[in-house]
């Protein structure tokens, strides 16, 4: 083999090489970032997760919420206002995102509610009042007890179930979706998978009605 056949074979064969380890990178890369968006949406909503609307609604709204932050409790009316435009497209997933001092009891107390079938009323109960009892530095969960106890939660029954070391485990698996997606502060919001470009009720409701269209078109 003269010498030009031989540069013309190592060329042939270094353009095989190369594109043969192009495509190889082309599908690791497909394939991680598929198995990374598996990782985000499992992570993002779980069987155990507290929902509000209805459950086959094609729009899921995921908001990782602290009972504490008081950002949260200004976008729940909101909130509330958007799921009430879309009462049969739109459902809410509660993260629970325990970033402030005495919010695991206050996690706790709306899983009690829960159990009873008062999670709405009693979550309603604990944003409503949630300056007397939510002081970041010295919170009085007596008073959140109180309010939850007045909004329907019988309360005896409520502090047993919220001792119950289930509470602590689900308490720490949305903690730990919290680490993996990042999530830096509350409230956090995922329109049907993707976050909230842009902070507030305004931008949140457009995503969510851009959704409510797509999936209502023929």
């Amino acid at each position: 083999m003269n010498r030009r056949a031989t540069v013309i074979l190592t060329a042939i064969l270094a353009l095989t090489l190369f594109s043969g380890s192009t495509v190889y990178y082309r599908n690791e890369q497909v394939r991680r970032a598929q198995a990374l968006a598996a990782t985000t949406a499992e992570a993002l909503v779980r069987d155990h997760s507290p929902m509000i609307g209805p459950p086959d609604a094609p729009v899921t709204i995921v908001e990782f919420f602290d009972p504490s932050c008081e950002a949260c409790r200004a976008f729940y009316p909101p909130l509330k206002q958007i799921l009430g435009l879309f009462p049969n497209d739109v459902r809410l997933v509660i993260r629970y995102t325990a970033f402030h001092e005495g919010s695991n009891m206050a996690v706790k107390i709306l899983e009690a509610a829960r159990r009873q079938g008062k999670l709405e009323p009693v979550l309603n109960a604990l944003l409503q009042f949630q300056p007397e009892w939510a002081d970041h530095d010295k919170p009085d969960l007596e008073i959140a007890w109180r309010r939850a106890g007045e909004a329907g939660l019988d309360i005896g029954q409520g502090k047993r179930d919220a001792a119950l070391p289930e509470l602590d485990e689900l308490l720490q698996k949305d903690m730990a979706d919290v680490k993996t997606l990042e999530v830096k502060q509350t409230p956090t919001f995922f329109v049907n998978g993707q976050p909230l470009a842009e902070f507030g009720p305004r931008p949140l409701y457009d995503m969510v009605k851009r959704e409510v269209e797509k999936h209502r078109k023929p």
